[in-house]
């Protein structure tokens, strides 16, 4: 009697502690707002950059220099999928909230991990052609008890943060029209909700909007670029953006899509937008008689009540090899000559650092942080790049640095007021330019105005050492007064995860190679590492609850370089995580990955090398995205170089009429006829038999090929740093 007495009175307490956690988690998530985000609280991460200055440092600094080795693995959770994973965490007094594929939301207890509620927003799997990137979305934010995200299908949906129930929903695209995406986070400031989208390469026109965080009523909307002068102009901005175009570019879409950094100054009341890329990227065809095409690639200066234009800074005028201004933006305070200024922090994709007045918009400085041969310097006077004579490719195919991923994307920067050092995730990298023959635009699909094949290679022990040596990264730490680097730390792979910088001397970042690492701050030594089994590409955050340091961070490999690099291995991707370390942390050791699953090719169809070189063009058109560079997939989405046959025997009703479109492979008969298919399905079943045969090679041929292509690359490499 007195043991079931006990276990009643434990029931009871046990109850009563859930209660009181949510009654207490209640009341604390509702104090998350526009002052909240301000206090900037170092136990909690409010908001996607921490506070509104978004530079991505914690003041916490239980896990420093001294201890770091002793950190590790206290917690995972296995997301639904194995796609990849970009998103901050938002962390509210013991609460974590993230995003995963398919913009699913995850609410996890943030000491244990523990599913607290999950809210799928069903994303049509065939909306996933419209993605130019990946299924990804970049995270939530949180608001007065809610937690709003955008979703793929171009939603932005409010949930009650302690339940995860909708409040409200609404569509700020009309996709049956346009091919919107989102994946960037949203921000949020003075009850209004922030949001851009993606779409550029597919075709559509670019936008901001304002929504009310209470209702999801749209309070504003700025364009970015202008829309046929006959309709008539949105407002002055328009108007004057009008005058920098030629041609008919409304008919193409435009571009300049605000698919990432969305930053509020409540110091001056502003916001700033960075602008994508033209649409097509190739802007011979998009104005044919020149133009700078505002406000692509600029930072603008948003009213953030009105939606009103108040300054620009055009980075790349006239933009053409994807060069968007979209990728973090950082609001400091920094001494100009001896005068202190309010200045905003940007390494855009072009290669330069930009120091911007975020009074004026005037630029003060620009220095080249990544390796770059399209521009010798920015003219001061005008604040206009200085371009070499091989910039444009207009006759002839052109080698440019940084390519169009950028020398740096979407990965976040951080900085440390320790060291006075910006952390920057650089990509150094090259692409072969080459103009379209003949434009054709397809709505719905890529429509870039160049080809994005680049040459032929048979051999695939080649092609991975081409990918992994010639395209690069690093941890590069930046010194934004004197505009020069202070250190570097080269990664073997691109595609490096975005940056956390601390207190306790350090910074944090994930890499491509599938690690999570810790440096010193102030000469980038490595202190730690852990082994994550994938890519790591998302940026870490740290918090505290109940007064221990944690540190928290995504992984999994995939998003534009990802998924089109698609490095070989003879594993499958694991399901995407998150990681959160502590000191003295017990959790268990991840389990191994699974191996790829690898069916026998068949017969190559034809070797007829016009209708292989055919079917790799088209590829190359319509499957490169998404299953890789020379058919070569990071296993996430399929390799069809082993495929079952089942797949082959129908591979016509997949490809042309999307019998499998549910599960997110659509059909392209719209763009693609039987011929076609023939020469598609002979070039995969070619690069599946050049596989095949690859493997069989005797190992010490392929150690020997290895070794050779190693040097072979590293000499292309060097010799490529001088172009």
């Amino acid at each position: 009697m007195l043991k079931l007495s006990r276990n009643i009175v434990s029931s009871v307490l046990c109850v009563a502690a859930i209660f009181h956690s949510l009654f207490v988690f209640a009341d604390t998530s509702a104090t998350v707002n526009t002052e909240s985000i301000i206090a900037n609280s170092p136990d909690n991460w409010l908001s996607y950059g921490k506070d509104y200055k978004e530079q991505r440092y914690s003041e916490l600094d239980k896990i420093n220099v001294g201890n770091v080795a002793d950190l590790s693995l206290a917690w995972s959770f296995d997301t639904d999928f194995n796609r990849g994973l970009e998103a901050t965490p938002i962390v509210i007094d013991g609460v974590l909230y993230v995003t995963g594929n398919w913009s699913v939301v995850y609410a996890l207890d943030a000491r244990s991990g523990k599913l607290l509620w999950k809210y799928d927003p069903q994303v049509p799997r065939e909306w996933a052609k419209m993605a130019c990137c990946d299924v990804v979305n970049r995270g939530v934010a949180a608001y007065e008890g809610k937690i709003i995200f955008g979703t793929l299908d171009a939603r932005l949906i409010a949930l009650d943060a302690a339940s995860g129930e909708n409040l409200w929903e609404v569509a700020t695209a009309d996709i049956t029209a346009y091919p919107y995406t989102i994946t960037g986070a949203p921000r949020v400031a003075k009850g209004k909700v922030f949001i851009g989208n993606g779409g550029a390469e597919y075709g559509v026109r670019g936008y901001v909007s304002a929504y009310d965080v209470n209702t999801g009523e749209q309070l504003w909307r700025f364009y970015t670029v202008p829309a046929n002068p006959a309709d008539g102009f949105e407002n002055d901005a328009m108007e004057a953006a009008a005058k920098t175009w030629t041609g008919k570019w409304w008919e193409y879409g435009g571009g300049g899509t605000v698919w990432d950094s969305i930053v509020y100054d409540n110091e001056l009341d502003q916001l700033y937008i960075g602008v994508g890329n033209g649409s097509p990227w190739n802007a011979k065809i998009r104005s044919p008689e020149g133009g700078d095409n505002l406000y692509l690639s600029s930072v603008v200066a948003l009213n953030p009540d009105s939606g009103e234009y108040i300054w620009h800074y055009q980075e790349t005028p006239a933009e053409s090899w994807d060069y968007t201004a979209t990728q973090h933006i950082m609001l400091a305070d920094m001494d100009v000559n001896g005068e202190q200024r309010k200045v905003i922090w940007h390494a855009p994709k072009n290669g330069f650092f930009f120091v911007i007045d975020r009074v004026s918009g005037k630029m003060l400085s620009a220095e080249p942080y990544g390796d770059i041969n399209w521009a010798s310097h920015y003219d001061l006077e005008t604040g206009r790049p200085v371009e070499t004579e091989n910039a444009r490719f207009l006759d002839e195919p052109t080698i440019i640095r940084p390519s169009s991923m950028g020398a740096h994307n979407w990965q976040p920067m951080a900085y440390s007021p320790q060291t006075g050092l910006v952390y920057i995730p650089v990509i150094n990298s090259l692409f072969e330019y080459k103009a379209v023959d003949e434009y054709l635009h397809e709505w719905g699909q890529w429509n870039l105005g160049i080809y994005l094949q680049q040459q032929s290679v048979s051999d695939p022990i080649l092609a991975q050492f081409l990918t992994s040596k010639i395209t690069q990264g690093s941890l590069l730490a930046w010194d934004p007064v004197k505009q020069e680097a202070a250190w570097e730390v080269p990664h073997k792979l691109t595609w490096n995860g975005g940056l956390l910088a601390t207190a306790g001397g350090l910074v944090f970042q994930g890499s491509a190679e599938g690690q999570v690492l810790a440096f010193r701050a102030d000469n980038g030594e490595k202190l730690w590492s852990f082994e994550a089994n994938t890519g790591v590409m998302a940026p870490p955050v740290t918090y505290t609850v109940d007064g221990e340091q944690y540190v928290t961070i995504l992984a999994g490999w995939g998003g534009a370089f990802g998924l089109i690099a698609g490095l070989e291995n003879d594993v499958a991707p694991p399901p995407s995580r998150v990681l959160t370390f502590k000191l003295g942390g017990s959790a268990p050791q991840l389990p191994a990955n699974p191996l790829k699953q690898k069916f026998e090719p068949p017969a190559r169809l034809t070797d007829d090398e016009a209708i292989l070189e055919k079917g790799r063009g088209l590829y190359y058109a319509y499957c490169n995205a998404c299953h890789g560079t020379e058919a070569i997939s990071n296993g996430a989405i399929p390799d069809l170089r082993h495929l079952p046959k089942a797949f082959h025997d129908n591979f016509n009703a997949i490809v042309l009429d999307g019998v499998m479109k549910k599960a997110g492979m659509v059909g392209f008969s719209d763009v693609l006829s039987e011929d076609d298919a023939f020469a598609l399905h002979a070039y995969i079943i070619e690069q599946a038999n050049v596989d095949k045969e690859s493997r069989a090679q005797p190992s010490w041929l392929i150690s020997i090929k290895t070794w050779f292509y190693g040097i072979v690359a590293k000499l292309l490499g060097f010799a490529m740093s001088f172009s």
